[in-house]
């Protein structure tokens, strides 16, 4: 069976590989096609496109943005991102990345006066383009010694109820997923059992199908057997159409693998095809 994997990050946003080596690695794992979804930013995807030209890979093109509705965060991902529509996803981002600059300044001040010595310049310096997220704090923090785990961080001072993180102020989920279809791609929601339980799904779905919601993702690396079976059944009930992911983030997630997850994924290569036929 062809087999994809329609949600991994590069160092463009906080994955550890770069797009060629995602590519590569795609390549070696049998998958037929890989999408590229950085956290809301398209700077690798001109590379990621291109160093696949001529090899025997599909490469999709994308962007996972983080997004608010009634209080909560919701990822939504745009497939099939078209390269003339890349100046205006990086130009509706822009605002909602200067809050977000904003709050990872608020945080390391709060880490640095709490004896926790993170250099915040030093993390931008690091990044292809200069964008941070808490998955980097963590990392940064693990390597200085603080902690074990970049999960120990996230559960203790990188936690919102800790009182040190304030989360920006995000864009609207029901807006972007207008957006993502006015630019001729796909809108997909990235991993719905992570942000909400199943009675909230099933009364957000109708809503976002409403705005122009096309897709879910129904296969996940931290699925259980129940999840995936529950994404299923509301993909049928509303007429959405399936998608999966790995969430790959290379070394910075190391226990999943690309197009593998933690070893219970195999997303066929039909879930691909079907979204790109809704473009």
């Amino acid at each position: 069976m062809k087999i994809c994997d329609l949600h991994t990050h590069s160092v463009f946003s906080d994955g550890t590989l770069t797009p060629e080596q995602l590519i590569d690695l795609a390549i070696e794992s049998g998958l037929s096609a890989v999408a590229l979804t950085d956290h809301n930013t398209v700077a690798g995807l001109t590379r990621f496109v291109s160093y696949a030209e001529g090899k025997p890979i599909e490469a999709v093109p994308g962007i996972e943005f983080s997004t608010g509705y009634q209080g909560r965060e919701l990822h939504i991902l745009a497939l099939f991102v078209k390269p003339e529509a890349f100046g205006a996803v990086t130009e509706y981002v822009r605002a909602a990345e200067a809050r977000k600059d904003a709050s990872n300044v608020r945080l390391a001040q709060r880490l640095n006066e709490n004896g926790y010595r993170i250099d915040y310049a030093k993390l931008k310096s690091e990044r292809p383009n200069g964008k941070v997220n808490r998955a980097h704090f963590a990392a940064e923090i693990v390597r200085l010694g603080y902690f074990e785990s970049r999960d120990e961080a996230f559960a203790t001072i990188l936690s919102e109820k800790h009182g040190w993180y304030d989360p920006p102020e995000r864009i609207s989920a029901l807006e972007t997923i207008e957006l993502i279809r006015e630019l001729g791609a796909v809108p997909v929601w990235a991993h719905p059992l992570i942000h909400m339980n199943y009675e909230e799904c099933d009364r957000f779905l109708p809503i976002a199908k409403a705005h122009g919601l096309v897709g879910l993702e129904t296969i996940y690396s931290l699925y259980s057997e129940e999840d995936t079976q529950f994404a299923e059944k509301m993909s049928e009930k509303y007429q959405l159409l399936k998608s999966g992911g790995s969430d790959f983030h290379g070394a910075n997630k190391p226990d999943i693998a690309i197009g593998k997850g933690k070893g219970n994924l195999e997303i066929p290569y039909e879930f691909c095809e079907a979204l790109r036929g809704r473009i």
